[in-house]
């Protein structure tokens, strides 16, 4: 029977769907680890991978008889990608599952940015540091204020639909400029990056992790912005200069962050860690049980889907 490699253990039933024509080897909890890796997965056709696990060429190189790797989350940055192209792996990954919870979560940091729920909840439970009164804990409202979202496909379209209903304006800058009907469905205007940065109130990162988009964000970008500006990355720490946000924050160079993802996950910039502008989540953006269980099916549709031929599955690489 073929052989399937799960880096981590999900659900009890989470790959059910694959256990009928595969044999699944499975760690009994948590991850398996690298050497854990290499050791298992000589005999395997596929791996199923988490986004959270590193699958660098040292574990692919360990498999002569690879076919594919069913990578579990949108994005596949952990996969050594030149050697999965070079060696004819196909690399598939599960966008639909993570589109709404990701859009969520975007929304929410914004949201607990400009009524500062975390930092007043925070405060609330020190004794006598929050002042109450008429004009105490202030923060800004949401309404007709400007959202520029960088990387406008479906979570940054996903985060754009509970924009309108907000009555926010909303200006987008990505790689390639959308249909008119999309643009219009969102009342969005397409800007040039430098020129979103300068008229946001909010910006949200909603890109994948490329030599591109690596440090995308930086000094010189985060100057361009509105003092009063908040800044949202759901999308891959290293997107963002982390120490340079961090020292953006500390000198109020922005009003705020929310940030679900750090440049080297899970080690955080001592220096944001001091900050109380600055809404620190861990990696949760994917993180209900519901998407789980969803990305857990899309995986194990992708890899039936290539057994039996189809090529409508969620292709990532060359192949």
């Amino acid at each position: 029977m073929r052989k399937i490699l799960i880096t981590s253990k999900v659900y009890d039933d989470s790959f059910d769907l694959l256990k009928k024509d595969f044999e699944l080897i499975i760690p009994e909890t948590g991850n398996f680890t690298n050497d854990e890796l290499i050791r298992n997965i000589v005999d395997c056709e596929v791996l199923l991978s988490m986004f959270t696990i590193k699958i660098g060429s040292d574990v692919l190189s360990a498999a002569p008889k690879l076919k594919m790797v069913s990578n579990f989350g949108v994005g596949f940055n952990n996969i050594d990608m030149k050697y999965a192209d070079e060696h004819g792996i196909v690399v598939t990954n599960t966008p639909d599952p993570v589109t709404e919870p990701t859009a969520e979560l975007a929304f929410g940091l914004m949201h607990s940015l400009c009524r500062r729920i975390v930092e007043l909840d925070r405060d609330i439970r020190i004794k006598d540091k929050i002042k109450w009164g008429l004009m105490q804990n202030i923060g800004s409202t949401m309404t007709n204020k400007t959202l520029g979202i960088i990387g406008f496909g479906r979570i940054g379209q996903a985060l754009a639909r509970r924009a309108v209903a907000a009555k926010m304006n909303i200006v987008y800058y990505s790689r390639h400029r959308v249909k008119e009907e999309i643009e219009n469905l969102y009342h969005a205007k397409y800007v040039p990056m430098n020129e979103l940065l300068k008229m946001s109130d909010f910006v949200s990162l909603n890109t994948p992790l490329t030599a591109e988009t690596t440090h995308l964000i930086g000094k010189e970008q985060l100057a361009l912005m509105k003092q009063s500006a908040f800044l949202v990355n759901t999308s891959r720490g290293a997107v963002i200069n982390e120490h340079e946000l961090a020292e953006a924050l500390r000198d109020n160079v922005i009003a705020g962050a929310g940030l679900d993802v750090y440049e080297k996950e899970p080690v955080i910039d001592p220096l944001l860690l001091t900050l109380n502008n600055v809404i620190l989540v861990p990696h949760i953006g994917t993180a209900t049980r519901e998407t789980r269980q969803d990305t857990a099916k899309m995986a194990c549709e992708n890899i039936l889907g290539f057994y039996a031929g189809k090529q409508d599955i969620h292709r990532c690489g060359k192949w």
